[in-house]
């Protein structure tokens, strides 16, 4: 009697740090050379990018683009999101960081990835596309400039 309740103790412990225990998502998002890596976790709508608010991100435009997959989910103070990003310019920084948003939001909540799909595709999907290498003894002109030729 001693040993099942015990094991019924243990058991109903477990089971109230499992309930305890946030559900925490990692995803990453990537536009041309732009890593982004999010942390999403239930909480009360604090976004941080590079341990800095998105509040103070500038310009506005950008922060508005940031915030698309939230606005779409209509989920704006349900999560606290920590990202980290490096790599390429400004804007590919922002869509990397869009996209692991965006791809954290579907880990939480599958019902959404028709939405973000029909809205915009590149939220969930990764666009391949890169520059094109320069080719040898003509490095400086690009990838595919020729000399010019003379037709007479």
């Amino acid at each position: 009697m001693a040993d099942a309740q015990a094991t019924e103790n243990v058991q109903a412990k477990e089971e109230k740090k499992k309930q305890k225990k946030a559900k925490i998502v990692l995803t990453k998002g990537k536009r041309k050379t732009s890593v982004a890596r999010a942390v999403i976790k239930e909480g009360h709508g604090k976004i941080m990018i590079n341990s800095k608010s998105l509040s103070t991100y500038e310009p506005e435009d950008i922060r508005l683009f940031i915030l698309e997959p939230l606005l779409i989910a209509d989920k704006m103070n349900k999560y606290d999101i920590a990202i980290n990003v490096q790599g390429g310019g400004v804007w590919s920084q922002a869509e990397a960081c869009r996209q692991a948003i965006a791809k954290g939001l579907v880990a939480f909540d599958a019902s959404l990835k028709p939405k973000f799909l029909s809205y915009d595709r590149s939220l969930l999907v990764a666009d391949p596309r890169r520059n094109e290498p320069h080719k040898p003894s003509r490095s400086k002109q690009g990838p595919r400039r020729h000399k010019q030729r003379s037709k007479r």
